[in-house]
């Protein structure tokens, strides 16, 4: 496993996570129940986790996804 994200957005880490699942790329979420731990403020960052043969197409994705300029309206 590697680490991909590291971030308390939710957002982000949801989009993220929506990202390579489009892409048929397995995602875990680490520290996820910490929020029980530091009462549910946020505070620690969760971890997005990735197998070692999908990360770099995973970190393409994401650099890609996550930067992408969001469409005019």
């Amino acid at each position: 496993m590697r680490l991909l994200l590291q971030t308390n957005n939710a957002v982000q880490l949801n989009f993220a996570e929506a990202i390579l699942r489009d892409a048929g790329i397995e995602s875990f979420l680490f520290d996820e129940q910490m929020s029980v731990m530091e009462g549910s403020l946020g505070v620690l960052p969760r971890r997005l986790m990735v197998a070692d043969e999908d990360f770099a197409r995973a970190e393409v994705l994401l650099q890609d996804g996550l930067t992408a300029e969001p469409p005019e309206s």
